[in-house]
């Protein structure tokens, strides 16, 4: 594989730092070598790509994803159903490749609707048969009886004592999952006061820890309410979404555990309820209904506590619904600066660096070493995040250290 060499570029190189004008250099799937200000790589024998002064970042790592879920920018589906199968796998690998020409390298799941077929999906985008993100798989969210989208009878009474529990976890490492998601609590969208509705106990949450301890596989949950926050981080789940009503027990909990548990809000959902979903039958008094409006004002309380206190708080907006699609992920960079309080480069970090962290891969960063996922951005996401919502405004993306996609550029 020949070498590429991005030259005058300006660098976002995801610590944080601002941007510094330089050369990256890479060679095979990995950064070789970066250069700062007036240094300079050697040419020879790469290929140049002359940036033109245009921002060199990391890949995007979408935090709350998914693929699933039917609908995208390209094809929305008015309908949360599972689809035939056939059909099914077809919409998730598009969601797929669309999710990666919106420049997201990396998707670590959220749940899927059914059991195997994100384990397939990644092995496929890994083996170069289909164009996608790094995925980290899942399976059908665990706890989820008569939630939209999911087949009713796919958890059986059953499997909800701790035996049970334990063999589904074992379930699902062999079939290759790399985390499972939970339902700790249920959420005002499935029925009014449901945020506050706990699905597991304190031994049942201890049980799926240890569970998950024995068989190496990583934990996600949905936890609206704050009890089922602090179930979760005792029982030591590595990604916990939405936290909507954590009480200062939860985020002192939270903050001991900040090294190792990560947090993704999901607002892209809310914000759609409560904006941009009336065509879909969603008014504002829709929206109020399904806690919508009242989760959105309380996440901004709940996130800048966290930022404050040093959690890592990632970028990641419930993607796949009629009025929320796939390919409109990069808003919510928009949404943790307007509504957080963010700056353009804590964002930037959070979808970046923070997501590489996340997904236990070398991503998120442009330093020697690390796995070559790049975006050549047009314009300065450092001082706007929007422009990353227009696929128009990325000019190459590179996953893995190869192309996805490369426009004409000068050499």
């Amino acid at each position: 594989m020949t070498d590429v060499l991005f030259t005058n570029v300006a660098v976002f190189d995801g610590s944080g730092s601002p941007l510094f004008p330089g050369e990256v250099l890479i060679r095979g799937n990995r950064i070789a070598a970066v250069a700062v200000g007036d240094e300079r790589l050697p040419h020879e024998g790469a290929d140049v790509i002359d940036g033109a002064g245009k921002t060199l970042m990391p890949g995007l790592v979408e935090a709350h994803g998914h693929l699933t879920w039917p609908s995208s920018v390209e094809r929305v589906v008015n309908s949360m159903k599972p689809l035939p199968i056939e059909e099914h796998m077809l919409v998730t690998a598009h969601n797929a490749r669309i999710v990666l020409d919106h420049g997201f390298t990396s998707v670590y799941s959220a749940g899927a609707l059914g059991e195997k077929i994100e384990p397939a999906l990644r092995d496929s985008i890994d083996a170069g048969y289909l164009p996608g993100p790094r995925l980290r798989a899942s399976a059908l969210e665990k706890g989820a009886e008569g939630v939209m989208g999911v087949p009713a009878g796919h958890d059986p009474t059953h499997d909800r004592d701790i035996p049970g529990l334990r063999d589904y976890i074992r379930r699902m490492k062999h079939q290759g999952c790399d985390t499972i998601k939970f339902l700790m609590s249920s959420d005002e969208g499935f029925a009014p006061g449901g945020a506050q509705l706990l699905m597991y106990s304190e031994e049942e949450a201890q049980a799926i820890g240890e569970a998950a301890r024995e068989n190496d596989i990583w934990l996600a949950c949905h936890a609206q309410a704050s009890e089922a926050v602090k179930r979760a981080l005792r029982a030591g789940f590595r990604m916990i979404f939405h936290c909507t009503y954590a009480d200062e027990e939860a985020l002192d909990l939270f903050e001991s555990r900040k090294h190792d548990t990560f947090m993704a809000p999901a607002p892209g959902l809310l914000y759609a309820r409560c904006h941009e979903a009336e065509e879909f039958g969603i008014g504002r008094a829709e929206a109020e209904h399904m806690g919508a409006v009242s989760g959105l004002e309380l996440m901004q309380t709940v996130v800048p506590a966290m930022k404050k206190r040093g959690i890592r708080v990632l970028p990641g907006g419930d993607y796949g619904f009629p009025y929320n699609p796939h390919g409109r992920n990069a808003r919510d960079l928009g949404i943790f600066v307007d509504l957080f309080g963010y700056s353009p480069i804590e964002a930037l970090v959070a979808a970046t660096r923070h997501g590489g962290e996340l997904m236990g891969m070398d991503v998120g960063e442009i330093r020697a070493g690390k796995l070559a996922d790049l975006l050549l951005v047009e314009g300065d996401p450092t001082r706007d995040v929007s422009i990353l919502e227009s696929k128009n405004n990325l000019v190459a993306i590179m996953k893995d250290g190869r192309f996805h996609k490369r426009a004409v550029l000068r050499h």
